[in-house]
């Protein structure tokens, strides 16, 4: 067990190993006050983001090139609390890594494939309502609902072959070095190179384009509602092709509440993390890596915030309605 024992002798991961990592000790009440936080969490977070994708996968109306990229941002938010906070939080309470090597990379690579690609999703997120508000004309021929799966593919497979190749590199770099490694933890050291590549890829390039799509964003759309305003203001007609602007303005602006959330977590962590000063102790990154996994229950509380039509499909949902002969066909918009 990881909790203190009485004696206070030192504890190791496995014992009946020489390199065998010390286990941290923990009292019997922090070990099991964590433990029920964490399942709580990861519970949560599966719980919520499942609402999404049976929201979005049912109901017809839904089958949008928008939803279809919040429908890909849930799954891998449901992974992260199906997968990677259950697995975390072992290792974070025992202080220890109990699965091998193997299980290590692997983890490793489920973990950074998902947070990678939940960044490559807010940045399809950005792409879609930049067209869908700065060149409203463009969107329907330009933003269609295969060209919005053939690229929600390629986010995961291109961050599937990216983090695979980070992993074995990382893992060929330390073994080519003299570290003085024990047995029961699961990291990686990785390569300077390696480090400013992941620095570019994977948080300068996707941050400069989301904060710059973005920025103009809000501008654009804060000028249409301005003439909007304008115009019923003055007693004349507003057209739908107007109304319908202003409608994509106010999805543009939840969904851009959803992706300064996920940035006030994942930039502070990725700086932290990428400072590599022995001054900062590790409670800090790990702090900062579980607001980024608890950022992933967040976002359905959005939704349940900002669109009616997850309120309603989820009453649906928890009524047991969508097993009803035809419910798939229901207009959850005008319900």
């Amino acid at each position: 067990m990881a909790y203190e024992t009485e004696d206070h002798e030192t504890q190791y991961c496995f014992p009946s190993i020489n390199s065998s990592c010390i286990k941290g000790i923990r009292s019997r009440y922090e070990y099991n006050i964590m433990y029920v936080f964490f399942s709580l969490l990861s519970a949560w977070t599966v719980f919520l983001n499942l609402l999404v994708i049976i929201s979005i996968s049912h109901f017809k109306k839904l089958h949008t090139p928008t939803n279809l990229i919040i429908l890909s941002l849930a799954v891998a938010d449901m992974l992260i609390g199906l997968i990677v906070m259950p697995v975390d939080a072992i290792k974070l309470i025992e202080t220890c890594w109990y699965f091998g090597e193997t299980l290590c990379d692997l983890f490793m690579i489920i973990m950074a494939l998902l947070l990678s690609t939940s960044v490559s999703n807010l940045v399809l997120i950005a792409v879609d309502r930049y067209v869908a508000v700065c060149h409203p004309l463009l969107y329907p021929q330009t933003i269609t609902t295969t060209r919005t799966l053939i690229s929600i593919c390629l986010c995961w497979v291109f961050s599937s072959a990216y983090n695979t190749t980070y992993v074995i590199s990382g893992r060929y770099f330390e073994s080519s070095q003299e570290t003085d490694m024990c047995y029961g933890k699961c990291y990686l050291i990785i390569h300077f190179s390696w480090t400013v590549i992941d620095l570019l890829f994977s948080f300068l390039f996707p941050m400069t384009v989301i904060i710059t799509l973005y920025m103009r964003i809000f501008y654009v759309a804060h000028q249409q509602v301005k003439v909007i305003n304008t115009l019923m203001k003055g007693g004349k007609c507003v057209m739908e092709g107007s109304m319908r602007r202003k409608s994509e303005s106010k999805a543009a602006l939840t969904l851009g509440i959803i992706v300064t959330a996920y940035l006030l977590c994942f930039i502070p962590y990725n700086i932290l993390s990428l400072t590599n000063s022995t001054v900062i102790s590790s409670s800090p990154v790990t702090f900062l890596l579980w607001t980024v996994y608890a950022n992933s229950g967040l976002n359905p509380l959005i939704y349940a915030l900002f669109y009616r039509w997850f309120k309603i499909s989820v009453k649906h949902i928890l009524t047991l309605k969508i097993l009803k002969p035809g419910s798939s066909l229901l207009d959850i918009f005008t319900n």
